[in-house]
């Protein structure tokens, strides 16, 4: 785990609710100057802590109107073939997010599709002809309630400037 301490955290909760803000604005919301609040992030990125920058899209808006989970069983689970399974998985845009699980599935995967018809065509020209699967039982998504790529950081307790943060320990059924 990386230490970060309380300027690296809030620069990247800022990050995370708006990449498109100046050094300058960063710096502010950090409460450093621009040339320090630059620096880390630089050394933010070249510890992989930021792995990159991207949009957030509406794929309603854009045609995706139809959202899957899959759960995938394999016939066997040998190294090689988990690899060529993967590696797959990978490759397929459709598949926007794939979780190696404990439980019922060895897999459970979020696809997108335009319609019900789009996803059947992705079943069969790409989900049964992935190496080793044995089993897909695919959940239609109703309604999504929640969909965001934004990391809790703020769960995490802040420490001073230079000292690691700790991750803060809530009692149950506390409010946030």
């Amino acid at each position: 785990m990386q230490n970060l301490d309380r300027h690296d955290l809030v620069l990247l909760t800022e990050l995370q609710r708006d990449s498109r803000q100046t050094v300058q604005q960063l710096a502010e919301r950090v409460a450093l100057s621009s040339t320090p609040c630059w620096k880390r992030i630089k050394e933010l990125e070249a510890a992989g802590v930021i792995r990159g920058y991207t949009a957030l899209v509406d794929r309603e808006k854009v045609g995706l109107g139809l959202c899957v989970i899959a759960e995938v069983n394999l016939t066997r689970h040998i190294e090689d073939e988990v690899a060529r399974f993967e590696q797959a998985i990978a490759s397929a845009p459709q598949i926007v997010g794939c979780y190696s699980t404990t439980g019922q599935a060895d897999y459970v995967l979020k696809v997108l599709a335009p319609d019900i018809k789009g996803y059947e065509r992705f079943l069969h020209e790409v989900m049964f002809k992935l190496p080793g699967v044995t089993h897909v039982r695919s959940s239609v998504v109703l309604k999504e309630i929640k969909s965001d790529s934004r990391l809790p950081i703020e769960l995490r307790e802040v420490a001073p400037a230079g000292k690691p943060a700790r991750v803060r320990r809530r009692a149950a059924g506390a409010q946030p």
